[in-house]
């Protein structure tokens, strides 16, 4: 499986030419190195955290930012099976984050403590999935 850990250029761009006056909500599927891998210089690279440990510190430093913007998580569920897909995409975390806007997203990502926060992240994750979706009526049915 290919590791995606942080956007690339052009999907960065798409995600910035959409509409940004609206709440967004973002999917996010991540999986978990078993050990972060920081770099060499930072201090927490001999510590021997699990990826899941990293994780939890990017939380802790992220947190405030991305609420102080407005945002929560709306959603969190725990992964149990794919029943269509690509049988090798296990999660450890699965959630929704609601922004008030993507002019928040836009700000949390370009925050310098958020910056220093997000190394945690890059250090504890495998692979991940973050998908912008717009909110929507919900029903009964899939239509």
């Amino acid at each position: 499986m290919t590791p995606y850990v942080d956007p690339d250029g052009l999907q960065f761009s798409q995600f910035k030419a959409l509409p940004r006056d609206h709440p967004i909500e973002m999917l996010n599927l991540v999986r978990f190195k078993a050990r972060a891998s920081y770099p060499a210089t930072h201090a927490l690279a001999q510590e021997g955290l699990t990826g899941a440990q990293a994780y939890e510190t990017y939380g802790r430093e992220s947190g405030p930012i991305f609420a102080g913007l407005g945002g929560e998580i709306i959603w969190r569920g725990g992964f149990e099976t794919t029943l269509i897909g690509p049988a090798d995409e296990v999660w450890d975390e699965v959630f929704v984050a609601r922004y008030p806007d993507a002019h928040a997203f836009l700000a949390m990502v370009t925050n310098a403590d958020y910056q220093k926060a997000v190394v945690h992240r890059q250090a504890a994750v495998a692979t991940s999935r973050l998908i912008r979706t717009h909110p929507s009526d919900t029903g009964a049915t899939f239509g």
